[in-house]
């Protein structure tokens, strides 16, 4: 599996990175045949969070390191560096971009844009 990370580099812009992530099969609900599992991370709390059609937000760091796992709508994400990423449901985003410029955001679809949010601990 994959995942999308945006980052802040240390010249303060922030930047995108493909993640990938190992999938391996462990007994994970016995008497269940084995199923592909990632190594597990640390997480503090978990939300939904949800814009209208036409919400768009100015540039902005993430306030903390979280996972955005889209459920609904679509969205577009932009780096300060320039970098244009679109989002759609079942795609996963790790925004890492806590200082520095941050990253503008905006709704791309005619309908709620509905997302996940795992905040992982200070």
């Amino acid at each position: 599996m994959q995942y999308v990370r945006l980052y802040a580099g240390p010249e303060g812009e922030s930047h995108f990175e493909d993640v990938a992530v190992a999938l391996d099969p462990v007994d994970f609900a016995p008497p269940a045949p084995p199923l592909h599992l990632s190594a597990f991370l640390p997480v503090a709390r978990l939300g939904f969070l949800g814009a209208p059609p036409g919400w768009r937000g100015d540039w902005h760091p993430t306030p903390r390191r979280q996972f955005l796992v889209f459920l609904s709508g679509g969205s577009g994400v932009q780096a300060s560096d320039g970098e244009i990423r679109h989002f759609k449901a079942g795609d996963v985003l790790l925004l890492e971009d806590t200082t520095g410029k941050g990253h503008l955001s905006w709704a791309e679809a005619d309908e709620d844009i509905l997302h996940v949010v795992i905040q992982a601990p200070d």
